[in-house]
């Protein structure tokens, strides 16, 4: 595939950017970067690692994209030299699926699934027979339902991994109802339901409250939803990529997402 890849998908992949390459197909110098990133909070962000990274002698040209699975392919096209917005399962299921060779190289932050309600204050409170919503593509699906098994309300098989379906359910004690729906629809449809495993990002585009209506959520310990910043597996040892990560991994980054994500988002460094 050739550079045009990103403009030929613009109308979808990109919000008012220029195109990443200017007909060369091939990687940036190490001194110029170029970063695939979402659209949104994120912008303000990487705004402030740019200006972090101009003091290690690397500009980043940032391009912001609406499509969760146009970074990587543009990465992968080495149309950008590196990505950072997803997490760990998002990225395997890419790979497997488009015999990507893509590796993180540092995190960045962690966005907690939760479990809400509108109805309930706590999760004791849940009763016999409640309808739980959750999202109804793999990756969230299956972190949905790990979610309700962590907090004590069904168990999954042991074989499930990490993208179980409502199918694995083994152990059901309250007789819960798991309802299905898009990503998109769970949170506007939280008044219909006993609760609903939420993403944060579509939590607060629904209005909810995260703190006073979240029953339940995730632990950063251990857990494989954390996001990092991932490249092509040939340039990970690329003498760019620690001084980038080194951008990222600042206290006025951490200021920065905990300013524009409103606390719904953990930074996830040491």
């Amino acid at each position: 595939m050739s550079s045009s890849l990103l403009s030929r998908r613009s109308a979808l992949a990109l919000l008012g950017s220029a195109p990443l390459l200017c007909g060369t197909g091939y990687a940036a110098t190490p001194q110029t970067l170029r970063i695939g990133i979402m659209s949104g909070e994120d912008e303000d962000v990487w705004h402030v690692v740019a200006q972090n990274a101009a003091k290690a002698g690397l500009t980043l040209k940032l391009t912001p994209f609406s499509d969760y699975n146009a970074p990587n392919e543009a990465l992968y096209e080495h149309e950008l030299d590196a990505n950072a917005f997803q997490h760990g399962p998002f990225l395997k299921a890419q790979n497997d699926a488009n015999n990507f060779h893509i590796v993180p190289v540092g995190n960045t932050y962690f966005a907690p699934i939760g479990l809400y309600s509108s109805r309930w204050h706590s999760l004791a409170d849940l009763p016999q027979n409640a309808k739980i919503g959750v999202p109804n593509d793999p990756s969230n699906e299956g972190r949905a339902l790990l979610l309700l098994q962590t907090l004590g309300l069904i168990k999954l098989a042991v074989d499930a991994g990490l993208t179980p379906t409502a199918l694995d359910i083994t152990e059901n004690p309250r007789n819960i109802t798991v309802k299905e729906l898009d990503a998109g629809v769970v949170g506007r449809t939280l008044t219909d339901l006993d609760a609903a495993v939420i993403n944060t990002e579509w939590a607060k585009k629904s209005g909810i409250d995260l703190e006073k209506q979240r029953i339940g959520q995730e632990s950063l310990q251990n857990n494989p939803y954390v996001c990092f910043i991932a490249v092509n597996e040939a340039d990970k040892n690329a003498p760019w990529v620690a001084p980038l990560v080194e951008a990222f991994h600042q206290p006025n980054v951490r200021q920065i997402l905990l300013d524009v994500y409103h606390g719904a988002i953990v930074p996830a460094w040491s």
